[in-house]
């Protein structure tokens, strides 16, 4: 077997596309999906294809204690990881002053702490292996915020300063902790915007195009890599350069 790499959130979109990019570069991945096991188990046929293991589990990253027993199930069967990426996340969009409550804490429950739970019981796994890449997808949106998106915005933020406080902390237990920052990228999240915000806002890149799930892949695969070995803290914006 080669090293281990959990993706969560990786049953479509980004996560999908990270998950066959590490199995292509000959990790073995564990795919997480809340309940879509069949998605998740299809994408994992596809990176089987690449000669590792791959399975599909079904937990939810917001449950602290399913995370638990997820990972105590895949460290028997697999392994300590030396890979996570903290991919999994919704939206629940509106305006401020009409966003309900629960609106607020469903994104700020799967996003932020559902990141939280994972980065915590993993690093405690890769802390006693000494070593261990981290990789969390945050979003320019919680660089710069958006407005419609005050909960995601939010979230991704704590996500980034999650990320620069955790580098900090595992730096000399040799754990890498970066995030990426994704614009604009064609994934189910965006396909039900309208042609309208869609053409606005390609004209607010300069590339002048929306990105695509393999971009993102790419630039994981890389901060997972023994080329980013001297890489912490960061966050790697891949947008096109829509936040310049």
């Amino acid at each position: 077997m080669g090293e281990l790499a959990i993706i969560t959130g990786a049953s479509r979109g980004i996560g999908a596309a990270i998950a066959k990019k590490l199995a292509q570069d000959g990790y073995d991945v564990v795919l997480n999906c809340v309940s879509n096991v069949a998605k998740a188990e299809a994408v994992a046929e596809e990176c089987r294809a690449f000669g590792v293991t791959a399975v599909a589990k079904a937990w939810d990253v917001a449950d602290y204690d399913a995370c638990k027993t997820a990972l105590a199930e895949i460290k028997k069967e697999l392994g300590v990881p030396a890979v996570l990426v903290n991919n999994a996340g919704i939206t629940r969009d509106g305006l401020l002053i009409r966003m309900k409550p629960e609106q607020f804490d469903a994104v700020i429950s799967a996003n932020l702490k559902g990141c939280f739970n994972m980065l915590s019981l993993v690093s405690a796994m890769m802390v006693r292996a000494k070593r261990g890449r981290i990789v969390n997808i945050a979003s320019v949106t919680g660089l710069h915020g958006n407005a419609g998106q005050v909960n995601y915005a939010a979230a991704k933020a704590g996500v980034i300063g999650m990320t620069k406080t955790a580098a900090k902390e595992l730096g000399a237990r040799g754990i890498t902790v970066n995030a990426i920052a994704p614009g604009f990228i064609e994934t189910d999240m965006t396909d039900v915007l309208s042609d309208e915000i869609k053409e606005g806002a390609n004209k607010q890149i300069p590339l002048g195009h929306f990105g695509k799930p393999e971009d993102i892949a790419g630039a994981a695969a890389f901060l997972a890599s023994d080329s980013a070995s001297y890489v912490t803290g960061q966050v790697l914006v891949v947008d096109g350069g829509l936040a310049m």
